[in-house]
């Protein structure tokens, strides 16, 4: 593959509207671009969690699905394109299972925080929730893939265990939510 980024800036979006991989060209604030951009986010809030000292299976995963995100914006950035495959689902949802097993059940609600590392997760999950949402009113106006709308939807389930374990294999428990305090 030849350099596909040899000039950085090109001064095409000063007038406000920026290229997708199809060629076309749409406006910078439309909903397309507000739903790659939340995915964009939520990639680099994954790469702030792997800053810090988590968890080999977690570290693994999040590394694959920086990849899977990137993909999930290849799509968004081609209408109608297609990249992820209903495999990269399950493989979520048996990361869940397995990674659910090593927990207690909830009696209450948790508070986003306990370490470091797992308040980046709790973040990395409202900001997956954005994302899908963005995604699912860019699907109500346009075209996009099926498989990605149900990536993201699991993907933040699969964030919110992640938080759970970080914290308990740094030996720190959920914050839980006191319903009582004023």
């Amino acid at each position: 593959m030849g350099n596909r980024l040899s000039k950085i800036y090109t001064r095409t979006g000063d007038d406000g509207t920026t290229g997708l991989g199809d060629g076309s060209r749409i406006n910078k604030d439309s909903l397309r671009v507000n739903t790659m951009g939340d995915v964009d986010e939520l990639n680099s809030v994954i790469g702030l969690i792997l800053t810090e000292d988590i968890p080999g299976i977690i570290r693994k995963s999040l590394t694959q699905i920086q990849h899977d995100l990137f993909n999930i914006g290849g799509e968004l950035s081609i209408p109608g394109y297609v990249l992820l495959k209903q495999a990269r689902i399950d493989d979520l949802e048996m990361t869940i299972d397995a990674l659910n097993t090593e927990l207690s059940p909830l009696k209450e609600f948790i508070l986003p925080g306990g370490t470091k590392g797992a308040a980046y997760c709790h973040l990395a999950r409202t900001v997956c929730r954005r994302a899908e949402r963005e995604l699912m009113q860019l699907h109500h106006a346009e075209i996009t893939s099926e498989i990605s709308r149900k990536y993201l939807n699991r993907l933040s389930d699969l964030l919110f265990v992640m938080c759970r374990i970080i914290n308990k294999e740094a030996g720190v428990s959920d914050v839980l939510w006191d319903h009582s305090a004023k």
